[in-house]
């Protein structure tokens, strides 16, 4: 084959082919995907809003965000419950799109009517309770979102004959795909947003700066405005669907039978809702209580729920199907579940090396790019090579990127700098770390979502997503209670302020910041390597 003829031809199998799958069935499960994204709006702002305004240490963030991971465990019972319900999921959207107004609408009042919310409780407490509205609000929605993308892929082709298991498997990838290219295009808007938004922020005084922040929020109520849009849009589908079908001849029984999916009708199974309680009572009893070790004891008591529910999922499955399924999801589970730096590094870029909201906004911006861009270009890689290459590329990736961190805190930027006359300074390094990770991120899952949806039982599609996703979302509790840990053995201090007095009432201290970066660089490829070296060499061998 020519050279000429070699282009044409991934051209076509990265982009045109893609265009051949999408159908118009995609989009209502893809806006609430895009929304989804859309909720990183507010992630830098609430980044400086803490740094400025509230005295929290970079361990108690690290127990917050596990907090918020937690949330995710509940998509057991609420996956299985869209599949009973499936009628009426859209009430679970507009549910989620109340919950996350209410967590975006409570940051806009702490910012523009401070005093007013001080007098009803701590600034820190308002901040913790939008902190983890949000996530609840997006779980419900993501929950409805994961089945839609099920049923998005169509089962006959126009001429009413079967899709061909390869087609559909196709299909499949380019539905995961391109829902999480939906997400991260609403990280692109947002990132685009921020920088607009923070033109010039540097500048202002802090109640300018308050004033920016406030917009941006009060610009985060689109959030629930675009998720509802979609359940609105899916229904305007089937009622087109269905008028065009009573066009054609139909009588109404036959245009509703057409629409029952009889097949797919949902026996209730009473133990996932007795997990989901389990792990509610548990998250109150150990969580509220200030129980010693609360977060730890949680996270393992919802790791043997989650377990015990899986095993009800791989019971309906073939032995060989449940073995793979069982292999892959602890490989991605060990992927997901290394600790990360945390928040000292933001503190570091900030403080240090001068990085402003709007450059971060930039990061921000190039990621999302890049992604959308990799996700495409990778995804006849993830259509044809199994789960364990894909992690195992990943792995060695994501070891190599930590590089760049870690030569920023030891001033690489020092030596490159003066030998490329100023190009190759920290922000040139950022960009390029950026450009080069930001695409592998988000690859990981989407050969799994896929498996999912053309494996699993048509009556359980929901709860399959919904525990495999509680499965590996709890590796995201475990590598913040990782992060944690590491916050605690290296101790990080950005500066604090009194926004009144200006007294400085914590020194900035980073001395222990690159001992934490290398330690976080090993455990990220050592730790996913054994893990797959271990599966693979087991009953539980993956082999998609």
């Amino acid at each position: 084959m020519t050279e000429a003829g070699a282009r044409k031809g991934w051209i076509d199998a990265v982009i045109f082919d893609l265009g051949r799958q999408v159908r118009w069935s995609f989009l209502p499960p893809l806006m609430v995907y895009f929304a989804y994204g859309f909720t990183g709006l507010t992630a830098i702002v609430g980044t400086f809003f803490v740094k400025d305004y509230l005295d929290l240490s970079a361990a108690y963030l690290a127990g917050l965000a596990f907090w918020a991971g937690l949330p995710w465990a509940l998509k057991m019972p609420l996956g299985h419950l869209v599949d009973i319900i499936w009628k009426w999921k859209w009430l679970l959207v507009w549910i989620g799109a109340g919950l996350l107004a209410a967590s975006v609408f409570i940051m806009y009042l702490v910012l523009t009517e401070r005093e007013m919310m001080a007098a009803v409780m701590p600034l820190s407490s308002w901040y913790v309770t939008s902190f983890l509205l949000a996530p609840c609000g997006v779980v419900l929605q993501d929950a409805v979102a994961d089945a839609m993308s099920v049923e998005a892929v169509p089962k006959v082709d126009s001429a009413g004959n079967p899709i061909s298991d390869e087609d559909e498997k196709a299909m499949h990838v380019t539905m995961q795909t391109l829902g999480r290219f939906a997400l991260i295009s609403g990280t692109v808007v947002v990132a685009a947003l921020n920088i607009y938004m923070f033109r010039g922020i540097e500048a202002l005084s802090p109640a300018a700066k308050a004033e920016i922040y406030a917009d941006i929020y009060l610009a985060a109520l689109a959030i629930p405005v675009i998720s509802v849009s979609g359940v609105v849009l899916a229904g305007v589908q089937k009622a087109v669907k269905k008028r065009r079908l009573e066009r054609q001849g139909l009588a109404r029984e036959e245009v509703e039978a057409a629409f029952a999916r009889p097949d797919e009708e949902t026996r209730p199974n009473m133990w996932y809702f007795i997990g989901g309680g389990a792990f509610v009572a548990l998250t109150l009893i150990f969580g509220l209580g200030q129980v010693p070790y609360g977060q730890e004891i949680i996270f393992g008591g919802s790791l043997i729920i989650v377990i015990l529910l899986m095993r009800q999922l791989v019971a309906v499955l073939p032995e060989a199907q449940a073995r793979t399924l069982i292999g892959t999801a602890v490989i991605i589970f060990a992927f997901r579940a290394v600790p990360r730096p945390g928040d000292g590094v933001a503190w570091f870029n900030i403080d240090v090396l001068g990085f402003d909201q709007q450059f971060l906004s930039v990061l921000s911006l190039i990621t999302s790019v890049l992604t959308l861009a990799g996700m495409v270009v990778l995804r006849p890689l993830m259509a044809h090579r199994s789960i364990v290459y894909i992690v195992v590329l990943l792995t060695l990736a994501a070891g190599v990127l930590t590089l760049p961190n870690i030569g920023l805190y030891y001033g690489i930027q020092d030596i490159t700098a003066p030998l490329t006359g100023g190009v190759v300074d920290a922000r040139f390094i950022a960009i390029l770390d950026t450009a080069i990770e930001s695409p592998l991120g988000q690859i990981a899952m989407i050969p799994m979502l896929a498996w999912i949806a053309k494996n699993a039982p048509g009556d359980l599609k929901a709860t399959f997503f919904a525990v495999m996703a509680s499965f590996t979302n709890l590796a995201l509790s475990a590598s913040t209670l990782g992060t944690k840990y590491l916050n605690r053995v290296y101790t990080i201090r950005r500066e604090v302020t009194d926004p009144e007095s200006g007294a400085v009432t914590m020194q900035q201290d980073y001395s222990e910041l690159g001992w934490l970066l290398i330690t976080v660089a090993v455990v990220t490829v050592v730790v996913p390597l054994v893990v797959v070296a271990v599966i693979q060499r087991s009953r539980l061998k993956s082999v998609d």
